[in-house]
């Protein structure tokens, strides 16, 4: 069916259409696989690491020795934040949306990149690399200043995941926890055109510089219809409080027509492959924590919601209470999911600029056409 204009209509929230071609990486969602660059995610985060798979995202191919050890030092040296970036910090309220303070962060650090007026590919890619290092930095700086902490530089001896637990802890990590966590920024690193992504594409298309676009980025994963459905989890698993709660609330909540978070997903149509990969982490690091009870309500909200809805759990479900068992305050949730995808936006954006073409879609018009002017005097 043609608009008024002759336009094709388009569909709904561009659901199924193509917007553009990567190489990036594919969901399947009718066998619910995730690939990253031709590779299993569940391999990667099985065998892998989040530094290899950054590397990956970013030039296509997994790092060699030499390369992974030139990336970690990297990591390492751009994840001490500029003091003017500290100061900047420490004068945004405690109470500040932890998302807003890291947009707020990004914006600032672009002033004080030293390629900040270079938008060459190569500037560009070292760029990704200190980005990729000052997100968990700003994320840890920030909750350490707002408990009363002193911001924390990383450790070389520890791996990126384990950095950003030790900046928000302010202690090493058990080596099996950040594990844990390299995993988890593993499987979330990418997942195609979604909102954020899809966002600063359209940034980077029009040539900005790769903070605006990662700005983008994060302003649109803010929204609640993007990030936020972890904590929304988690809320949910606070006020049930009890496993024998699970199966009224869940039923007073769908009799209510009210969406269970950490459900469904606009492209999967089986189960989500990482919910599937984090279901044993969950029970795993709550029972070493000695609080198994948030995995024991998310599986009873599982089996409860998906006899009800026959519908999937996606990867908020359980990364809730993973985060949970690695001490991580659940408003930090949102920005946890940004550490790891920072690095899939960075690696769009690099391919956006690869091969540009500014994004400009049309829209189908509804309103009104051939209407008179009535000049000012005679409307009454």
């Amino acid at each position: 069916m043609a608009s008024q204009s002759g336009r094709v209509h388009s569909q709904e929230g561009l659901e199924g259409v193509v917007a553009g071609t990567s190489a990036i990486c594919f969901v399947d969602g009718e066998r619910g696989r995730l690939i990253y660059r031709g590779y299993d995610a569940e391999v990667l985060a099985q065998h892998s690491t989040f530094e290899e798979v950054a590397y990956l995202l970013w030039h296509g191919d997994l790092p060699t020795r030499a390369a992974l050890e030139g990336l970690k030092a990297d990591l390492i040296q751009a994840g001490t934040l500029p003091a003017p970036v500290l100061d900047i910090l420490r004068r945004i309220p405690s109470g500040a949306q932890p998302m807003a303070v890291l947009r707020t962060g990004v914006s600032v650090a672009a002033h004080f990149d030293p390629d900040a007026a270079d938008n060459s590919p190569a500037a560009n890619a070292r760029k990704a690399v200190r980005l990729t290092a000052q997100v968990p930095a700003l994320v840890g700086a920030f909750h350490r200043i707002r408990i009363g902490g002193a911001p924390l530089s990383p450790q070389s001896s520890l791996s990126h995941a384990g950095n950003y637990l030790y900046t928000l802890h302010g202690t090493v990590p058990d080596p099996e926890v950040a594990r844990a966590l390299d995993m988890v920024l593993i499987l979330h690193a990418d997942h195609e055109f979604n909102a954020s992504t899809f966002a600063a594409r359209v940034s980077a298309a029009t040539l900005t510089d790769l903070h605006s676009a990662i700005t983008s980025a994060i302003g649109t994963l803010k929204g609640p219809l993007h990030g936020g459905a972890n904590e929304d989890v988690m809320r949910l698993l606070e006020r049930i409080g009890s496993v024998d709660r699970v199966e009224p609330t869940i039923m007073e909540t769908l009799a209510a027509k009210k969406k269970i978070p950490g459900f469904g997903h606009r492209v999967y149509r089986t189960e989500d492959p990482r919910a599937r990969f984090l279901r044993p982490m969950s029970k795993r690091l709550g029972e070493r924590a000695g609080d198994p009870l948030w995995y024991q309500l998310t599986r009873k909200v599982e089996e409860v919601t998906t006899s009800q809805r026959k519908i999937f759990a996606n990867v908020d479900l359980y990364s809730s209470s993973v985060y949970r068992a690695m001490g991580i305050p659940m408003d930090l949730y949102t920005t946890t999911f940004a550490v790891s995808r920072i690095s899939g936006w960075t690696a769009h954006v690099l391919e956006q600029y690869a091969d540009n073409r500014l994004i400009r879609p049309t829209s189908e018009y509804t309103g009104p056409m051939d209407r008179t002017y009535v000049p000012l005097a005679e409307r009454g």
